[in-house]
């Protein structure tokens, strides 16, 4: 996995799983929740920028221990 995300690395990972599964994103291990993904898509100086649409719940634990957060 690269250190910088691309769009075909995402796709390529996304790309076997059901369209119909919600995304969340998992932000900051020392305050763990997850967050909606908005919808718009902003490219602008090479870059494509998802963002956040606010804040859902505690990220759960099981979560934390994959992403080696605990």
């Amino acid at each position: 996995m690269p250190e910088y995300l691309t769009v075909g690395h995402l796709l390529r990972q996304l790309q076997d799983l059901d369209p119909a599964l919600p995304i969340r994103l998992a932000v900051n291990p020392d305050f763990p929740f997850t967050h909606y993904v908005g919808t718009g898509v902003v490219v602008q100086d090479g870059k494509a920028f998802i963002p956040d649409d606010g804040q859902e719940d505690y990220l759960p634990t099981s979560v934390r221990d994959a992403l080696t957060w605990s």
